[in-house]
């Protein structure tokens, strides 16, 4: 008889990154060096286009301050102090469209942008002030007119036609999967209506928690869009690592949390896959990770820390750093770390407070 063939494994002559042991368990850092190789590089000249939910605000603040050329389309007043600006959503993102959680929210506002949709019920009041209900946070005390109200925001959608024209790189944060919409019009918004202004009304507005295709559908619709007004238009996708602060469905808040970013998660890790023009970048793994630290979340096992918040974006610098395709050297790595070391003593003590998230304030209905 004849030698049994050799049996040689799939798994045989793989990278270290490949396997557990070697990539992640004794992996010389954390976040492993090797977690994230990017599909196309971002110079520091590219014009970065940022929007998400609120852990995309760490994301678009820390890409400034490395000398990324993050778009601002409605810059703040000159002397306004810069918590005052933040209250009303200026520095959040590359306009004053405050939190995005939802890619459908994303594609209507677009939409709208350009002229192709009009929302329902775009002004909520409350006590006398009249809010933008497509984006009640940015304006805290409300406006004295509905009139108001939809000057500012035609204003708003010009800056966002004006600032998407210049990009080249589009970064967006996926959030949640739960919203609130008008019923008879599909119209999402940010907020339920009574968090933040309006009222809810059960016959009017209804709770959807959106499905993988429906997500893919809107995002490819952003795609063609943007694609539209630039053909050379970059993707770059993340998911928000921020649990629900609360659900509308029958689950439990933490099978609802993450069902949620398991969607989500799969939505971008496909998107990613079919077409050469989106990356995924894992800060989602990074923070929510079971091997991450336990002091990647404050006290409420909700908000980011800012030793997190460094990490995730230490991972994103060792690959983007340069703006090439090279990887930094060590030289280059040990001045980041440094400069990175002493930025979070500085923003520790208020990094739970810096970024606005209209979602934490469903807290106050619990009983």
């Amino acid at each position: 008889m004849g030698d049994k063939p050799h049996i040689v494994s799939p798994y045989q002559g793989l990278a270290a990154r490949a396997f557990w042991r070697s990539g992640v368990a004794e992996a010389a850092a954390y976040p492993p060096p090797d977690i994230y190789r990017p599909k196309f590089p971002i110079a520091r000249d590219a014009p970065i286009f940022t929007a998400g939910s609120c852990f995309a605000q760490h994301v678009g603040r820390v890409l400034r301050e490395n000398g990324f050329a993050v778009l601002d389309g409605e810059p703040v007043p000159r002397a306004v102090p810069d918590d005052l600006a933040r209250r009303y959503g200026y520095r959040m993102y590359s306009a004053r469209y405050g939190n995005i959680y939802t890619v459908r929210q994303l594609r209507q506002l677009l939409a709208e942008a350009f002229g192709e949709f009009r929302p329902a019920d775009p002004v909520w009041e409350r006590d006398g002030a009249f809010f933008d209900a497509l984006r009640p946070g940015v304006e805290p005390d409300g406006l004295a007119s509905p009139e108001l109200v939809a000057e500012a925001r035609e204003h708003h959608l010009a800056a966002i036609r004006d600032t998407l024209a210049k990009s080249q790189i589009f970064v967006f944060t996926l959030g949640l999967t739960e919203t609130w919409e008008h019923g008879e019009s599909g119209t999402v918004y940010p907020t339920a209506p009574g968090t933040i202004a309006g009222r809810h009304d059960p016959g009017r507005y209804r709770f959807r928690n959106f499905r993988a295709a429906g997500i893919r559908e809107d995002f490819l619709s952003v795609r063609e869009r943007l694609r539209a007004i630039n053909p050379e238009m970059r993707f770059l996708l993340t998911v928000s690592p921020v649990p629900l602060t609360a659900t509308a469905g029958d689950q439990h808040v933490l099978p609802a949390t993450v069902y949620s970013k398991s969607v989500l998660r799969t939505v971008a890790g496909e998107l990613c896959d079919d077409f050469a023009d989106i990356d995924y970048f894992p800060s989602y793994e990074i923070i929510s990770s079971h091997a991450a630290p336990r002091e990647f979340y404050d006290s409420n096992l909700r908000s980011v820390s800012a030793m997190g918040v460094g990490r995730v974006m230490q991972g994103f610098l060792a690959a983007h750093g340069g703006g090439k395709d090279e990887q930094p050297s060590r030289e280059q790595l040990r001045t980041m770390r440094e400069l990175r070391r002493a930025r979070r003593e500085r923003m520790q003590a208020e990094a739970a407070d810096d970024v606005i998230c209209e979602e934490e304030l469903l807290d106050a209905f619990d009983k």
